[in-house]
C-alpha cells in the first residue's frame, strides 16, 4: 500500500515548495490578505497530508481501525486500497503521525495558556495604570489613555479587545493620523490576528526543524501589519497611515542606518508611499491547495467505481 508514503511525500514537497514560491513572488506585499490565506493553506495542506497518511496507515495496520473507516465503501474500493497487504512500516507510520498530531496539540495549548497568562498580567498592569471611574464598566470599544513619554499605540486581545494609546501618541498624532492608527488596531482585533499569531508560533515550536512552520511564523507577523495597515490606508488614505507610523517611530532610531528594532516600519511606509495595487484574484485557487491531498486519498477508490 504505497497511498500513506505518496501522501507524506506529497506533503514533504508542499513543506518545500510553498514557501519557496511565496518568498519568491511580489505580490504578497502587494495583497496582504491573500498571502495571509494563501499560507494557511499551504499549511493546512501539509497537516492534511500528515493526517490523511497517518489514517490510511492505521486503517493498513489494525482492523479495528480500518473497519469504520471503510465501512459503507464497497467492495471494489476497499481492495483497491489493499489494506491487507501492508507490513509493519503501517502501523510504525501510524503511530508517529498520531504522536506528531498530540504533539502539535499539545504546543497549541501551550500556546494558549501563556498568551492567556500574559494577557491577564498586561490586563492587570493596563486596569492599574488606568482604573475605571467609580460606575464605569469596560465595553467592547474602550480605549485606554496611559500617561507615557514614548508615542505608542497597540491592542490587547481578549474579550473585548482594547484599545492603547499613550499621552505622547496624542500630543504627537493630530486628527486623521490618529484616527489611523486607531483604525489599524482594530484591524488587528476584528480579524483576531492573535489567532494567526498562536497557531504559527505553535507549530513552529513543535517543529523547529520543519521551515514551512518557521517560515509560516515569520511571515505571520510581517504579514498581519500589512493587512493592518491596508485597513486604515483605506479609510484615512495611504499617506495619512504612512505619516502615522513615522510619528511613532521615528524617535526609536527605525529610520536610520542601522536600525535597531521595528525594522519593518521603513518597508512598511514605503509600502503605503506606493501607488495603490491592482487586486488580485488569488483566493480561490490558494483555497484549492488543501483540496489537492484529499484528491490523492480519494484516487484508488473512484478508479475501483469507474
Amino acid at each position: 500500500m504505497i497511498l500513506p508514503a505518496a501522501l507524506l511525500l506529497l506533503g514533504a514537497l508542499t513543506a518545500v515548495l510553498a514557501p519557496r514560491l511565496l518568498a519568491r513572488a511580489d505580490w504578497p506585499d502587494r495583497e496582504p490578505v491573500v498571502a495571509l490565506w494563501a499560507w494557511q493553506c499551504a499549511v493546512a495542506a501539509v497537516l492534511v497530508c500528515c493526517a490523511l497518511s497517518m489514517t490510511f496507515s492505521a486503517a493498513a495496520a489494525w482492523h479495528a481501525v480500518g473497519g469504520p473507516v471503510f465501512a459503507t465503501a464497497p467492495g471494489p474500493v476497499v481492495e483497491a486500497y489493499a489494506l491487507g497487504t501492508s507490513g509493519l512500516w503501517a502501523g510504525t507510520t501510524a503511530v508517529t503521525l498520531a504522536c506528531a498530531g498530540l504533539w502539535s496539540a499539545a504546543m497549541l495549548a501551550r500556546e494558549i495558556v501563556r498568551a492567556r497568562a500574559r494577557r491577564r498580567l498586561r490586563r492587570a498592569e493596563l486596569l492599574h495604570r488606568a482604573p475605571l471611574l467609580p460606575g464605569e464598566s469596560p465595553g467592547p470599544d474602550r480605549l485606554v489613555v496611559l500617561e507615557g513619554e514614548r508615542p505608542d499605540a497597540w491592542w490587547l486581545p481578549g474579550t473585548p479587545p482594547q484599545l492603547v494609546v499613550t499621552t505622547a501618541a496624542l500630543r504627537r498624532l493630530r486628527g486623521r493620523q490618529l484616527d489611523a492608527v486607531l483604525a489599524h488596531e482594530k484591524g488587528h482585533a476584528r480579524a483576531r490576528h492573535d489567532w494567526l499569531l498562536h497557531c504559527s508560533a505553535a507549530l513552529a515550536d513543535g517543529f523547529p526543524q520543519v521551515p514551512v512552520f518557521a517560515a509560516f511564523r515569520d511571515e505571520m507577523h510581517r504579514l498581519v501589519e500589512l493587512a493592518a495597515d491596508d485597513v486604515a490606508s483605506r479609510r484615512f488614505g495611504r499617506l495619512t497611515t504612512a505619516l502615522a507610523l513615522v510619528e511613532l517611530n521615528e524617535e526609536r532610531g527605525v529610520f536610520g542606518p542601522c536600525p535597531v528594532s521595528h525594522g519593518q516600519v521603513p518597508q512598511r511606509v514605503n509600502r503605503l508611499l506606493r501607488p495603490a495595487p491592482r487586486r488580485l484574484r488569488l483566493t480561490a485557487a490558494a483555497a484549492l491547495v488543501p483540496v489537492v491531498p484529499v484528491l490523492v486519498a480519494l484516487a484508488p477508490g473512484l478508479r475501483a467505481l469507474g
